[in-house]
């Protein structure tokens, strides 16, 4: 397995190093490039902003590849018991939609409107091809058990949420690319230490990998930005790793754990949720942009971009270590 493992991350890596200049050329040419039209922008130059293409192409590949050598070496069996390979379909249809989406998105912007209605309409693919919260454990208390449509509905809104969740954190250099990859460490620790499935490890893996290979272009000072493609993806990807990940292990820490990993932007997103619809005592306020992220509250405390990514990576390592200390 170790072997594997091993190939997954050099596999994703190396492409996704290889991509990330390619990707800086692609934006320029079709107009993916974020212009500091605000103060709200932290960067003060135009900047190429489609490298999730090449943490999307580095993940593919790596992913692609280990599915059939596991396939024909029979590690795994993608149309057994659990249909490995109808989930991941629906997992890569889901990604094709959030895609093109965020690329429009990014090229051409969309309306926040638009852009929810195909993070949940991917979310929704997903389901439909069979990846779903069957189970809640809350502490102390017994496993409850969802109906379909009840699992739907909720695995509908963490696959959302946590979509959100990465996006909206991804406001530094390195930051959001970064906390992710500490959140894949997390992850692959917990998964190899609860005996969770073999397919999320290749997928974590997978993710890691590819977030490593294009960290080097991403962090401060950065010469290219992941993009909401990029930062979609992630948070929708470690939603799904999540959920496959738990799927065999429903004990109450290890249901906790993926929450606790991803602690950071989740209360960043529910934050800023309250803190627009106060602000502004209305629904529609949670669609505008503000100041009032975590990490533009670092930098005006007079933290320089790279020091916030620091104290935010520390946030996020002290909650991996609390998993840890779970487990």
């Amino acid at each position: 397995m170790w072997g594997d493992i091993a190939i997954a991350f050099l596999l994703a890596f190396i492409t996704a190093f290889v991509i990330t200049p390619y990707t800086i050329k692609l934006a320029k040419k079709v107009g993916g490039v974020d212009i500091p039209k605000d103060n709200r922008r932290m960067h003060h130059k135009p900047m190429p902003k489609l490298g999730g293409l090449a943490v999307i192409t580095g993940f593919l590949v790596s992913v692609i590849y280990l599915l059939i050598t596991s396939s024909w070496e029979g590690t795994i069996q993608l149309f057994g018991e659990e249909q490995y390979g109808i989930k991941l379909l629906g997992f890569l249809l889901g990604i094709l939609i959030l895609g093109i989406t965020c690329y429009i998105d990014d090229t051409k912007g969309v309306k926040p409107l638009v852009k929810l209605a195909g993070q949940t309409l991917g979310a929704i693919v997903v389901v439909a091809f069979g990846i779903r919260i069957d189970n809640i454990t809350i502490p102390f208390f017994e496993q409850i058990g969802l109906n379909t449509a009840v699992s739907n509905i909720i695995t509908v809104i963490w696959i959302v949420g946590v979509t959100n969740a990465i996006n909206l954190i991804d406001g530094l250099d390195g930051l959001s690319s970064g906390i992710s990859l500490i959140s894949c460490i997390s992850l692959l620790i917990i998964f190899a230490l609860n005996g969770s499935p073999y397919i999320a490890i290749i997928l974590v893996t997978a993710l890691a990998g590819a977030l490593v290979g294009f960290l080097p272009f991403n962090f401060n000072p950065a010469k290219t930005f992941i993009g909401d493609t990029g930062s979609n993806f992630l948070g929708f990807t470690l939603s799904i790793i999540s959920i496959l990940g738990i799927a065999k292990t429903y004990t109450a820490a290890v249901i906790l754990l993926p929450v606790i990993v991803l602690g950071l932007p989740l209360f960043d997103t529910v934050f800023a949720i309250i803190r627009r619809i106060v602000k502004a005592k209305s629904i529609k306020a949670v669609f505008q942009a503000d100041k009032g992220h975590l990490h533009h509250k670092i930098v005006a405390k007079g933290f320089t971009q790279k020091q916030a990514v620091f104290i935010l990576y520390g946030i996020s390592a002290c909650c991996r270590n609390v998993c840890y200390c779970t487990i």
